[in-house]
């Protein structure tokens, strides 16, 4: 397991109050197991590593994100509460280490359910976590709650943890109290950023982009009464999207032109016409929608700079012998009109460029391990009209003469072998020449 832990009480007075809810929403964006308990909220990204790019994209971003949401901590362990010990004591990385050497020298108080009994602990000369675990089990399931074992074992990887992961909301709406008195409109993008950062998440989880949203402050209590309760300024985009970095730029111009009647305390962001975003796969060739040239155009200039013969494409030729019904060729070349002949039996999905001889046991072909023949032999012969030059210079015929059989390994699934036709006195060899997917 891969899990990441966020703090998400504020780190000192002067900071906007963080809501745990909204961090949680945010998380989603990266997978949709987050929990939320307090002031902390878990991911568990294992399966989410290869969507960013590997462990370390992953990383960046969650901490880019968390920064811009003053999170005060964020930790990595294996284990959601080992996670969650590390970023309370300052330990960014749980995966350093094997995780009972991270644990061990942790304080009792980086664990709840071990803090809760520290008088008592302290009382047994227990000052860090494997002081605790070095007490006789028995003895501490008699003496305090069974949550303190459970915790133990859970935090350690011992015994499996559940929470009840966080719903995406249909609609997204934050509220966000500032720490002090706000004077000016553009001094509300501080907050207001924050509360953009949260609704790219609740986009991303839920593949919408967003075509207007609405930004709502509430003036401080001690206000002149024409003032009213507050304001509000709706920004629309041309587009649907979720780059917060061109919605902060479309907030912030549209607030330097609004004046606050009073000093606003709080704000509240929604997001009120959302659009689904569709994802379209990208192909490693040039699309004629984007560069205005056909594959072919762009194939064709690039066998011209590179030479004839140098860019082929598959054809396919009238054989039985499954090695030979693929023929590439120059890609300006004439194609045959042929008729591909069938060949009796299932095909396999991949096929060896040479085929590799098998030992024998008691008659029996090996491959990780005995054969077991489910079906055949299908009789594949010919290519006495096919010629080849060998290393000599001189010709030699490929001619065949094969029975195919479909065979089962315990360990490597259906595969195609062969044994050649020999004369009655010869002892035919077995081979590997295709695998089934």
């Amino acid at each position: 397991m891969h899990w990441a832990a966020l703090l998400t009480n504020a780190a000192c007075n002067s900071s906007p109050r963080i809501d745990p809810q909204g961090v949680a929403v945010w998380a989603l964006q990266f997978t949709p197991r987050v929990a939320q308990k307090e002031h902390t909220v878990w991911l568990e990204v294992t399966q989410s590593m290869r969507l960013f790019g590997g462990e370390e994209p992953l990383h960046q971003h969650v901490a880019a994100g968390a920064a811009e949401l003053g999170i005060r901590a964020l930790a990595w362990a294996p284990t959601s509460l080992a996670a969650l010990a590390c970023a309370r004591m300052g330990i960014r990385d749980g995966f350093a280490m094997p995780l009972a050497q991270v644990l061990d020298p942790l304080p009792i108080e980086s664990m709840d359910a071990v803090n809760a009994h520290q008088a008592t602990l302290a009382r047994l000369g227990c000052k860090t976590l494997a002081d605790v675990r070095k007490l006789p089990r028995g003895g501490i399931s008699r003496r305090f709650d069974s949550q303190l074992l459970l915790a133990l074992d859970q935090a350690y990887g011992l015994r499996p943890e559940g929470y009840p992961w966080v719903k995406v909301p249909e609609t997204f709406s934050a509220k966000l109290e500032l720490p002090g008195r706000v004077d000016t409109a553009p001094a509300l993008m501080f907050g207001a950023r924050r509360l953009l950062v949260q609704m790219g998440g609740w986009l991303s989880a839920r593949q919408y982009g967003v075509t207007a949203f609405t930004l709502h402050w509430c003036h401080d209590a001690m206000r002149a009464r024409e003032a009213g309760e507050g304001g509000d300024i709706t920004v629309r985009t041309a587009q649907p999207t979720r780059n917060v970095d061109h919605l902060s730029r479309l907030l912030g111009e549209n607030l330097a032109k609004v004046q606050l009647l009073a000093p606003a305390g709080e704000l509240v962001l929604r997001a009120t016409e959302v659009t689904p975003c569709i994802e379209e796969s990208r192909s490693l060739l040039p699309d004629v929608r984007t560069c205005g040239e056909a594959v072919d155009q762009v194939l064709e200039r690039i066998e011209a700079r590179l030479g004839h013969k140098r860019v082929l494409r598959p054809g396919l030729v009238e054989d039985t012998r499954m090695a030979w019904m693929v023929h590439w060729q120059p890609m300006n070349a004439q194609k045959p009109a042929t008729k591909v002949r069938q060949v009796p039996g299932p095909q396999p999905t991949w096929i060896l460029k040479n085929p590799l001889k098998l030992d024998v046991r008691n008659e029996c072909p090996l491959y990780q391990g005995p054969l077991q023949l489910l079906l055949g032999p299908e009789r594949i012969e010919g290519g006495w009209w096919h010629r080849a030059k060998d290393a000599e210079g001189g010709q030699h015929s490929l001619q065949v003469a094969r029975d195919y059989w479909v065979a089962l390994s315990q360990h490597a699934g259906a595969l195609w072998i062969f044994q050649q036709r020999l004369p009655r006195n010869e002892v035919a060899s077995w081979y590997l020449h295709g695998i089934f997917a």
